[in-house]
Protein backbone atom coordinates (compact mmCIF):
# COMPACT_ATOMS: atom_id res chain seq x y z
CA UNK A 1 0.00 0.00 0.00
CA UNK A 2 1.31 3.41 -0.96
CA UNK A 3 2.01 6.31 1.36
CA UNK A 4 -1.01 8.23 -0.22
CA UNK A 5 -3.57 5.27 0.16
CA UNK A 6 -2.33 4.71 3.91
CA UNK A 7 -2.99 7.98 4.59
CA UNK A 8 -6.45 8.24 3.19
CA UNK A 9 -7.05 4.70 5.33
CA UNK A 10 -5.58 6.97 8.57
CA UNK A 11 -8.54 9.62 7.87
CA UNK A 12 -11.22 7.35 7.41
CA UNK A 13 -10.62 5.18 10.13
CA UNK A 14 -10.47 8.58 12.80
CA UNK A 15 -13.78 9.83 11.08
CA UNK A 16 -15.39 6.26 11.55
CA UNK A 17 -13.84 6.71 15.66
CA UNK A 18 -15.13 9.78 15.59
CA UNK A 19 -18.92 8.84 14.57
CA UNK A 20 -18.90 6.12 16.87
CA UNK A 21 -17.88 7.95 19.69
CA UNK A 22 -20.54 10.60 19.01
CA UNK A 23 -23.01 7.92 18.84
CA UNK A 24 -22.08 6.72 22.17
CA UNK A 25 -22.04 9.90 23.90
CA UNK A 26 -25.49 11.45 22.49
CA UNK A 27 -26.72 7.28 23.74
CA UNK A 28 -24.91 8.46 27.62
CA UNK A 29 -27.01 12.20 27.03
CA UNK A 30 -30.41 10.50 26.13
CA UNK A 31 -30.08 7.97 29.06
CA UNK A 32 -29.34 10.49 31.48
CA UNK A 33 -31.96 13.34 30.25
CA UNK A 34 -35.52 14.27 31.93
CA UNK A 35 -38.43 15.34 29.35
CA UNK A 36 -40.32 17.90 31.14
CA UNK A 37 -43.26 18.69 29.32
CA UNK A 38 -45.57 21.83 29.62
CA UNK A 39 -48.55 20.21 30.49
CA UNK A 40 -46.73 17.88 33.89
CA UNK A 41 -46.28 21.30 35.20
CA UNK A 42 -49.79 22.05 34.89
CA UNK A 43 -50.56 18.62 36.33
CA UNK A 44 -48.42 19.44 39.30
CA UNK A 45 -50.32 22.48 39.92
CA UNK A 46 -53.41 21.33 39.47
CA UNK A 47 -52.36 18.69 42.37
CA UNK A 48 -51.97 21.40 44.43
CA UNK A 49 -53.89 21.71 48.00
CA UNK A 50 -57.49 22.80 46.85
CA UNK A 51 -59.83 23.90 50.12
CA UNK A 52 -62.65 23.24 48.86
CA UNK A 53 -62.33 19.97 47.72
CA UNK A 54 -60.70 19.02 51.00
CA UNK A 55 -63.35 20.54 52.68
CA UNK A 56 -65.74 18.94 50.76
CA UNK A 57 -64.18 15.35 51.37
CA UNK A 58 -63.31 15.27 55.22
CA UNK A 59 -66.29 17.24 56.31
CA UNK A 60 -68.31 13.59 56.22
CA UNK A 61 -66.08 11.87 58.27
CA UNK A 62 -65.98 15.27 61.04
CA UNK A 63 -69.70 14.92 61.14
CA UNK A 64 -69.84 11.12 61.89
CA UNK A 65 -67.50 11.26 64.61
CA UNK A 66 -68.86 14.48 66.37
CA UNK A 67 -72.33 12.66 66.27
CA UNK A 68 -71.26 9.28 67.32
CA UNK A 69 -69.12 11.06 70.14
CA UNK A 70 -71.24 14.07 71.22
CA UNK A 71 -72.23 14.11 74.87
CA UNK A 72 -75.38 14.89 76.28
CA UNK A 73 -74.70 18.49 78.17
CA UNK A 74 -76.87 16.82 81.08
CA UNK A 75 -74.03 14.25 81.51
CA UNK A 76 -71.32 16.93 80.10
CA UNK A 77 -72.17 19.92 82.40
CA UNK A 78 -71.64 18.16 85.66
CA UNK A 79 -68.81 16.35 84.81
CA UNK A 80 -66.69 20.24 83.53
CA UNK A 81 -68.67 21.53 86.72
CA UNK A 82 -66.91 18.66 89.55
CA UNK A 83 -63.38 18.62 87.58
CA UNK A 84 -62.86 20.07 84.12
CA UNK A 85 -59.56 18.72 83.57
CA UNK A 86 -61.11 14.84 84.09
CA UNK A 87 -64.04 15.87 81.58
CA UNK A 88 -61.33 17.06 78.68
CA UNK A 89 -59.35 13.59 79.12
CA UNK A 90 -62.62 11.56 79.40
CA UNK A 91 -65.09 12.93 76.36
CA UNK A 92 -62.38 15.14 74.49
CA UNK A 93 -59.68 14.92 72.08
CA UNK A 94 -56.28 16.86 73.34
CA UNK A 95 -54.94 19.66 71.56
CA UNK A 96 -52.24 22.25 72.07
CA UNK A 97 -54.68 24.90 73.75
CA UNK A 98 -57.36 22.42 75.29
CA UNK A 99 -59.79 19.37 74.86
CA UNK A 100 -62.23 19.61 72.26
CA UNK A 101 -64.89 17.97 73.20
CA UNK A 102 -68.21 17.13 71.46
CA UNK A 103 -71.53 17.81 73.03
CA UNK A 104 -75.42 17.82 72.02
CA UNK A 105 -78.12 19.98 73.73
CA UNK A 106 -81.00 22.04 73.57
CA UNK A 107 -82.15 25.02 74.27
CA UNK A 108 -83.32 29.05 73.33
CA UNK A 109 -81.30 31.01 70.74
CA UNK A 110 -81.35 34.19 72.37
CA UNK A 111 -79.06 37.29 71.82
CA UNK A 112 -77.11 37.49 68.75
CA UNK A 113 -74.03 39.31 67.90
CA UNK A 114 -71.79 38.76 64.74
CA UNK A 115 -73.58 35.20 63.69
CA UNK A 116 -72.98 33.96 67.52
CA UNK A 117 -76.17 33.13 69.58
CA UNK A 118 -76.39 32.27 72.93
CA UNK A 119 -78.44 29.77 74.06
CA UNK A 120 -79.59 29.10 77.60
CA UNK A 121 -79.63 25.60 77.90
CA UNK A 122 -81.55 24.12 80.92
CA UNK A 123 -79.71 22.63 83.57
CA UNK A 124 -76.32 25.10 82.73
CA UNK A 125 -77.81 28.53 84.20
CA UNK A 126 -74.12 29.23 85.34
CA UNK A 127 -72.90 28.80 81.78
CA UNK A 128 -72.37 30.29 78.58
CA UNK A 129 -73.30 28.32 76.25
CA UNK A 130 -73.10 30.14 72.54
CA UNK A 131 -72.99 28.70 68.88
CA UNK A 132 -71.52 30.14 65.91
CA UNK A 133 -73.81 30.30 62.73
CA UNK A 134 -71.99 32.55 60.47
CA UNK A 135 -71.36 33.75 57.97
CA UNK A 136 -67.91 33.64 59.86
CA UNK A 137 -67.11 30.50 61.49
CA UNK A 138 -64.13 30.89 63.32
CA UNK A 139 -61.36 28.12 65.33
CA UNK A 140 -60.47 24.80 64.75
CA UNK A 141 -62.63 22.68 66.61
CA UNK A 142 -64.11 20.44 63.78
CA UNK A 143 -60.43 19.87 62.33
CA UNK A 144 -59.30 19.12 65.48
CA UNK A 145 -62.38 16.84 67.10
CA UNK A 146 -61.48 13.61 66.33
CA UNK A 147 -57.66 13.89 66.19
CA UNK A 148 -56.84 12.46 63.08
CA UNK A 149 -55.83 14.93 61.22
CA UNK A 150 -52.44 16.40 61.82
CA UNK A 151 -49.34 18.89 60.80
CA UNK A 152 -47.89 16.14 59.80
CA UNK A 153 -50.18 15.75 56.65
CA UNK A 154 -49.83 19.00 55.31
CA UNK A 155 -46.99 21.05 53.65
CA UNK A 156 -46.87 23.68 56.01
CA UNK A 157 -48.97 25.62 58.39
CA UNK A 158 -50.75 27.77 56.07
CA UNK A 159 -52.37 24.74 54.14
CA UNK A 160 -52.98 22.97 57.81
CA UNK A 161 -54.91 25.98 59.04
CA UNK A 162 -56.41 25.71 55.77
CA UNK A 163 -57.55 22.66 56.17
CA UNK A 164 -59.83 23.94 59.22
CA UNK A 165 -61.17 26.35 57.51
CA UNK A 166 -61.88 23.90 54.77
CA UNK A 167 -63.29 21.67 57.16
CA UNK A 168 -65.89 25.20 58.40
CA UNK A 169 -66.46 25.91 54.70
CA UNK A 170 -68.03 22.90 53.86
CA UNK A 171 -70.08 22.70 57.01
CA UNK A 172 -71.49 25.88 57.25
CA UNK A 173 -72.85 25.01 53.35
CA UNK A 174 -74.08 21.65 54.22
CA UNK A 175 -75.70 22.33 57.85
CA UNK A 176 -76.40 26.23 58.23
CA UNK A 177 -77.06 27.40 54.69
CA UNK A 178 -80.48 25.66 55.11
CA UNK A 179 -81.27 27.41 58.07
CA UNK A 180 -82.58 31.05 58.72
CA UNK A 181 -79.93 31.90 61.11
CA UNK A 182 -80.18 35.62 60.85
CA UNK A 183 -83.68 34.57 62.67
CA UNK A 184 -83.46 32.41 65.37
CA UNK A 185 -83.56 34.33 68.63
CA UNK A 186 -86.20 33.28 70.80
CA UNK A 187 -86.66 29.81 69.07
CA UNK A 188 -85.70 26.53 70.38
CA UNK A 189 -82.80 24.64 68.62
CA UNK A 190 -80.97 21.33 69.13
CA UNK A 191 -77.91 21.67 68.52
CA UNK A 192 -74.61 18.63 68.10
CA UNK A 193 -70.98 20.68 67.31
CA UNK A 194 -67.84 20.68 69.20
CA UNK A 195 -66.34 22.90 71.39
CA UNK A 196 -62.95 23.78 72.92
CA UNK A 197 -62.94 23.57 76.73
CA UNK A 198 -60.57 26.60 77.31
CA UNK A 199 -62.83 27.82 80.19
CA UNK A 200 -65.45 25.72 81.67
CA UNK A 201 -67.56 28.76 82.09
CA UNK A 202 -68.09 29.76 78.76
CA UNK A 203 -68.63 27.59 75.58
CA UNK A 204 -68.04 28.68 71.83
CA UNK A 205 -69.94 25.43 70.39
CA UNK A 206 -69.41 25.46 66.10
CA UNK A 207 -71.83 22.89 65.04
CA UNK A 208 -72.00 19.91 63.00
CA UNK A 209 -76.13 19.90 63.00
CA UNK A 210 -78.58 22.51 63.59
CA UNK A 211 -82.14 22.34 63.78
CA UNK A 212 -85.14 25.02 64.33
CA UNK A 213 -88.16 23.04 66.72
Amino acid sequence: MSTGEQNVSRLVNAKIVAATTAVVLLGIIAASTKIVQIGSIDDDRKKAFSKEEYGAATFPDVFKFVIEHAVDVKELGPAIAVDPSAAGKKYGTATGTGPVIPVKFTGVAGEVSSGIYKVAVDGLDDVLVRVQTGPAINGTELRDASGTISFGQFTNQIEYQDAGAAINNAMKKAVLQPVDTANLAGKKIAVTGAFKLINPKGWLVTPVKLEVK
